[in-house]
């Protein structure tokens, strides 16, 4: 979304809401039924302006652990300082570029950063649960169904014949 800043920046008023729906883009893995909802504002308090805006994102995809499904909405606050193109060097603007969102004339483009900042926070792996137990290596059971009765030892293979030497001592 492209926004016209000119009446903000004239003091004909003090705040611009903003309700739109963004785009997301694809992300391998998971899929975006509909659009991200983004509410906000921004506001100018005596030549400080400040975008403050909450995209909400609902989203289905595997867990990572278990390839359960996993449905929900992920939720990211995007708080930038408004400048004027030139008001900062490039060096500035490099350094601190998750603080700032330039102005091109009285324009303001928000998706680009907001796009971004959603690909850089959204999860890498999406879990069902923080405490996610995964699936058997072995049979490949969830592990939340309960014990599949798989060994759970892990013998190094370097080390087996040590084993037959022990259980013959048993045996003995």
């Amino acid at each position: 979304m492209v926004l016209d800043a000119g009446p903000l920046l004239r003091g004909e008023v003090g705040r611009i809401d903003i309700d739109y729906m963004l785009a997301p883009q694809t992300l391998d893995g998971i899929v975006f039924d509909t659009d991200a909802h983004v509410v906000g504002s921004i506001t100018d308090n005596a030549g400080y302006m400040r975008l403050v805006l909450r995209a909400d994102l609902p989203y289905r995809g595997e867990c990572a652990r278990c390839l359960a499904p996993v449905d929900g909405v992920f939720s990211l606050d995007f708080e930038r300082t408004v400048v004027a193109e030139g008001t900062l060097s490039d060096e500035q603007l490099e350094e601190h570029f998750d603080e700032y969102a330039v102005l091109k004339g009285s324009m303001l483009d928000i998706d680009e950063q907001l796009v971004e900042e959603l690909c850089l926070c959204f999860p890498s792996k999406l879990l069902c649960s923080e405490d996610c137990p995964g699936l058997c290596p072995k049979c490949g059971k969830p592990r939340r169904e309960g014990d599949c009765g798989c060994p759970t030892k892990e013998i190094d293979p370097r080390l087996a014949i040590l084993k037959t030497f022990f259980d013959e001592d048993k045996n003995n």
